[in-house]
């Protein structure tokens, strides 16, 4: 296949979840019933591209909605370590306070990458890993329109690091993703550009 044929992928936010924890924790979450029907939803919105397969994070809630989504469009699930969510180190186990994160993920989207959590992931982490993947799933899907679920802030951290056609500081509306959510980016020999986020289109 033509390595400049691009890979288009889809990346989305998890559906709804409950937690057992309220306090940060890497506990997977399970969905709810409304988590469930924007896990359809999804699969709906994308039913038209034909798309060859679902990637996951292997956190129960993202897996949960690839399986939803996957069924409904007829192709198989393939989790992966590597898009799971932020690693906040030091954090877990304290009260769940969104204040917190985004004194690390702000300054991320403002091009400081360097900073992280104490313990825990950098933005430049975030963004390898997710670099990593993204390359190694649009080498398998050249031609091909992929979805992958995560999680908001991985995804808010690393997709717009990872686009060339983006600089920081990086537009408010990129610093969050409502479950079931979708950003686009292509991937072709050239590198990687993201199109759309949520409703929103970028230029190329």
């Amino acid at each position: 296949m033509d390595l400049f044929c691009p890979a288009t992928v889809v990346f989305a936010r998890h559906g709804e979840a409950d937690y057992v924890e309220r306090f940060f924790s890497d506990e997977g979450g399970t969905l709810t019933a409304r988590g469930r029907q924007q896990a359809a939803a999804l699969a709906d919105s994308v039913a038209s591209r034909r798309v060859s397969r679902v990637w996951c994070s292997d956190a129960s809630r993202a897996v949960q909605t690839a399986e939803i989504a996957a069924a409904r469009l007829g192709v198989d699930v393939v989790a992966r370590k590597s898009l799971r969510e932020i690693f906040i180190g030091d954090l877990l186990g304290h009260d769940f306070d969104v204040a917190r994160l985004r004194e690390v993920t702000d300054a991320w989207a403002e091009g400081r990458v360097s900073v992280g959590f104490p313990g825990g992931e950098t933005g430049l982490d975030v963004i390898t890993r997710y670099r990593a993947q993204l390359e190694a799933i649009a080498d398998q899907h050249r031609g091909e329109t992929v979805l992958v679920v995560g999680h908001e802030s991985a995804m808010c951290a690393a997709l717009p690091g990872l686009a060339d056609n983006l600089r920081p500081p990086y537009d408010a509306s990129m610093r969050s993703l409502v479950n079931g959510e979708t950003v686009e980016i292509e991937v072709d020999a050239e590198g990687a550009r993201l199109v759309r986020w949520g409703e929103r289109r970028l230029e190329a």
